[in-house]
């Protein structure tokens, strides 16, 4: 949920995090709070945290089976996140980096997909072996008509793009900080 405070005044339920209909968004619940995903993630931005002891009565006192992994993040914290620095050690085994051309003609990054059938079969003939993505020889990369596939390490940006399924809960928190003060909103999350 999103909690906010008045000066001197307790947190408050504003805005249940279910509104905003994220589903079970397990690498970005990785990403952001440590919990769930499978893309190693070594570096979350909020990681396991714990419940904020001043936190609002809706969010559970008790962890257990229902109620567990607690974390939290103010508005404060979310908009001084470097979106692009690295939350993984290696590049993902799993999927790669679509770039095309940007308005200049150089390749841009435009999404992340799982690596391709005709891009593991274009890695094995480029590279004479079937490898991972993360396997490729330093700097290799798959050509397929406009686009460059390219190993990719992960950022926050690339699992939880700011203007992604999570856009809308960084805009209310963003209005909310605007009449409350970024300290003063804050994101409060559990799994169960």
């Amino acid at each position: 949920m999103i909690e906010t405070r008045a000066a001197g005044e307790p947190w408050e339920t504003e805005v249940d995090l279910l509104d905003f209909d994220l589903g079970k968004a397990r690498d970005a619940r990785e990403c952001l709070f440590g919990y769930g995903g499978g893309l190693g993630v070594v570096r979350p931005l909020f990681d396991s945290r714990g419940r904020p002891e001043d936190a609002c009565e809706e969010v559970p006192k008790e962890c257990g089976e229902l109620n567990h992994s607690h974390s939290y993040a103010t508005w404060a914290e979310i908009a001084a996140v470097d979106w692009d620095a690295p939350v993984c050690d290696r590049a993902d085994p799993y999927s790669v980096g679509v770039w095309l051309p940007g308005p200049d003609g150089e390749p841009v990054l435009d999404h992340v997909v799982r690596t391709p059938a005709e891009v593991d079969d274009a890695a094995r003939e480029l590279f004479g072996e079937d490898l991972y993505p993360h396997e490729w020889p330093p700097g290799g990369e798959v050509r397929l008509d406009r686009a460059v596939y390219r190993p990719l390490v992960h950022t926050a940006r690339t699992i939880v793009p700011p203007d992604g399924a999570w856009a809308p809960v960084w805009a209310s928190m963003r209005t909310l900080a605007a009449q409350y003060g970024d300290e003063n909103v804050r994101l409060v999350v559990w799994f169960g």
